[in-house]
């Protein structure tokens, strides 16, 4: 099979599921592979962040920098004119050509030998990334009917989760036993391959296949039409003010969770990989899953299901996430994260299956992208800046009223602990380390409570979704 469909095709409005159903799963299994492939070489950044802090000396805000904004503003500046080209031309394609950009980046990124080179590389890696998602959803709604869309959204979304499972088993161990450097091009280059796999044997189907006959579409949208269109719908609105939010304290505090257990526990990065990241991630991975399941069945019964079971999850999540970042337990904290991650995660097949399913099908990957715009440079672009922030103010703060106040500064906290040790002597490092734990969990704690506004954000979304929807899904 080849993607040798013209660049525009007709939209039909058959009201059934393009293609067989094992050959429709393989499409869908096939893009959350790529999904996971995208998170796993986003995130790497995250596990690694202790050694290239160290390695670097950097403040918690540059490494705030580098993990959020220096890859959001590219992504997410490249989102909406690769959604626009997705809406006419072959989707399959731009997929492939992002994934086979991006991996060749990440791998870069090993290669880097200054902070300003691998921030360059991470921009890299965000403009291949930024051709994934919007046409992925795109392609997800016309491979699928209504009904079984938030199933199919659910199973896409995993692989934001497992990709972070994936960069923890192989990316810690890795970095690790070799370093830093050699898991990013190891995890980097697979990535060529199975792209190059996905280009010649996946198909492009007709515009709208799936929506049922009679479903109004504008032959042509422009990015002011698209706007015009959602302009009206709150729920589209809100749904990005939910998620975005979401992405700011999510991508916030994960890009610093390694570096926590490193500070607060002592414990080695394989450690955490492997009894920290990969169950958590598993855990979340399941919650998508799941609550994207759940809402295909309760969705006949309580049409507003999509939208109020992630708003009751972020809530939840807020006592279980406080435990964990204040016990002094590292079992209790890694079960506090399995619960939290469970039942925050699910939100995330919900954020997009509103974003196009408000939309026309001419309009939907455009959506998504306006979606991802706001959601990546507030979330991605701000969380881990806001979070790296605080953990420095905070940081200096503990330094300031402490024993060694006036002799101890963020700049000189800054190193390994064998480094430390050398320079300042036994009790000025363990200051230094204290102090760089506590900045941060008091960072952490902060940002991880505005999960709650969130979720509120998300059961107000139910006043207006089943006016805004273009095709229901009971």
């Amino acid at each position: 099979m080849s993607t040798t469909s013209p660049e525009i095709t007709p939209t039909t409005h058959t009201g059934t599921s393009f293609g067989s159903s094992g050959y429709r799963n393989y499409v869908l299994i096939s893009l959350t592979v790529l999904y996971t492939l995208n998170f796993v070489d986003r995130v790497l950044i995250q596990i690694l962040a202790q050694p290239i802090i160290e390695e670097f000396k950097l403040q918690d805000w540059q490494f705030g920098l580098l993990s959020g904004f220096g890859f959001a503003f590219m992504y997410t500046l490249m989102g909406i004119p690769i959604a626009r080209l997705s809406e006419r031309a072959n989707r399959v394609r731009i997929i492939a050509a992002g994934v086979i950009l991006w991996s060749v980046m990440t791998a870069l990124c090993g290669l880097a030998g200054s902070f300003l080179t691998l921030l360059l590389f991470r921009v890299g890696v965000g403009i291949g990334e930024a051709a994934l998602t919007p046409p992925a959803n795109s392609l997800i709604a016309d491979y699928f009917i209504p009904k079984s869309r938030a199933r199919a959204m659910g199973t896409y979304a995993m692989g934001v989760t497992l990709g972070g499972v994936f960069a923890a088993a192989f990316g810690g161990p890795l970095a690790e036993m070799f370093s830093w450097r050699t898991a990013f091009i190891a995890l980097g280059a697979p990535g060529i391959v199975i792209g190059l796999i996905f280009l010649f044997t996946a198909k492009e189907p007709p515009r709208g296949y799936s929506d049922p006959p009679g479903t109004k579409v504008p032959e042509k949208s422009s990015l002011s039409d698209t706007v015009k269109e959602l302009f009206p719908k709150a729920s589209f609105w809100l749904n990005i003010a939910a998620a975005a939010t979401v992405a700011f304290v999510g991508y916030g505090y994960t890009s610093f969770q390694t570096a926590y257990f490193q500070r607060a526990f002592g414990m080695p990065l394989t450690d955490i990989a492997l009894q920290v990241l990969v169950p958590v991630g598993l855990m979340a991975a399941a919650g998508a899953f799941s609550t994207g399941a759940l809402t295909e069945r309760l969705s006949g019964k309580y049409p507003n299901a999509l939208a109020w079971l992630p708003g009751w999850g972020l809530i939840l999540c807020v006592p279980a996430y406080w435990l964990a970042f204040t016990t002094e337990s590292v079992p209790v904290a890694i079960g506090a994260l399995v619960v939290g991650a469970f039942v925050h995660y699910g939100y995330l097949g919900a954020q997009y299956t509103i974003a196009q399913g408000v939309a026309s099908a001419r309009s939907r990957a455009t959506a998504v992208a306006l979606l991802l715009f706001v959601v990546n440079m507030i979330g991605y672009g701000l969380g881990p800046l806001f979070v790296g922030i605080g953990s420095d103010f905070f940081m200096a703060q503990m330094l300031d009223t402490g024993s060694y106040a006036g002799d101890l500064t963020t700049l000189i906290c800054k190193g390994s602990t064998t480094d430390l040790l050398a320079s300042l002597g036994p009790e000025k490092a363990a200051a230094c380390l204290e102090a760089s734990a506590g900045g941060l969990r008091r960072a952490i704690l902060i940002t991880v409570t505005i999960f709650a506004l969130a979720g509120v954000i998300y059961l107000l979304t139910c006043k207006t979704l089943q006016r805004d929807l273009v095709a229901k899904l009971s």
